[in-house]
């Protein structure tokens, strides 16, 4: 938990813009998706924070270099494909169902560590993994509608995003956030063009400023969410993360007359629930752990 009245603040506002970052993706995409191409869009939004980077490191001399260049390489081809799915989820589906299922992302984290890492699922995993199936099944609800295959696609790019982050806990072992964000850019930035050649389209001035939003959110929600873990634990840091589902709930029904599923809203209430007990429990165990190492470190050199 944060120490100090200070840190909260500084807590808030960072996760201020972390919200402010995807909510504005989230309409950027929209604005743009008649004019431009997903990949297209992509493209850009690595351009951007590429050009922002580089600013940064003129002006501060800063080099970035890797020692896992593959893993980079690897990171950034699943990253990538995530952001493509979500983009294309956007576009396509209510913003609140969107962001209802991007909340899953914990619990295919959780699973994919078990299966390719041989992490234990403890308890507290094992409620958020079926605290986020059954929310995911409100929100869905199969069999009392068609099922827009869009939806599995933002499934797609939940996995995607939970493949993305146990890489990335392997990088941060080496590597400092802002050497692995520069590395986003510059790896996803031809992925993204090359991708995008065979249909591109000269953007339109109404795109611009979207186009801008968008490369901006692309970098200042991973810079937020990033300083705010830092200054906090992520029981405190991920419930305010939350707040992006009511705040999307509200853009979609006032900018696109989109209802606020009731159904929706239970979903993601479970999902959210399930992973904050989850969290609340790991964190838990973690201090108790520590507070053991810490009497029983003391206890030997009482002796």
């Amino acid at each position: 938990m944060p120490e100090s009245v200070n840190t909260v603040v500084r807590v808030c506002a960072w996760m201020a813009l972390t919200i402010a970052s995807f909510v504005g993706m989230a309409i950027a995409a929209r604005e743009m998706a008649n004019g431009l191409p997903v990949f297209e869009m992509l493209t850009f939004r690595s351009l951007i924070g590429l050009v922002i980077l580089g600013v940064y490191i003129l002006a501060t001399d800063r080099r970035f270099r890797t020692a896992r260049p593959s893993l980079q390489v690897s990171r950034n081809v699943v990253h990538f494909a995530g952001q493509y799915c979500w983009t294309l989820g956007v576009i396509a589906l209510p913003l609140a169902e969107v962001f209802a299922l991007e909340f899953t992302v914990p619990v295919w984290t959780a699973l994919l560590a078990a299966l390719l890492l041989g992490e234990r699922l403890t308890r507290p995993r094992l409620v958020a993994i079926a605290g986020g199936f059954l929310g995911v099944l409100l929100v869905v609800r199969p069999g009392a509608a068609i099922i827009d295959p869009m939806t599995f696609v933002v499934l797609l790019a939940a996995v995607c995003f939970a493949g993305s982050v146990l890489m990335v806990k392997t990088l941060t072992r080496h590597e400092s956030a802002a050497t692995i964000l520069f590395y986003m850019m510059v790896i996803q930035l031809p992925i993204g063009g090359l991708l995008a050649w065979p249909d591109w389209v000269a953007p339109a001035r109404a795109d611009l400023l979207p186009m801008l939003v968008f490369g901006v959110g692309g970098l200042t929600a991973h810079l937020g969410l990033t300083k705010s873990l830092a200054l906090a634990d992520a029981a405190f840091v991920l419930p305010i993360d939350y707040l992006r589902l009511p705040v999307i709930g509200l853009v979609g029904y006032f900018l696109y007359a989109e209802s606020l599923d009731v159904w929706v809203l239970a979903g993601a209430a479970l999902i959210i629930g399930a992973n904050y007990y989850a969290i609340r429990a790991e964190s838990r165990r973690r201090a108790l752990l520590a507070r053991l190492a810490g009497d029983a470190s003391g206890s030997g050199q009482s002796r």
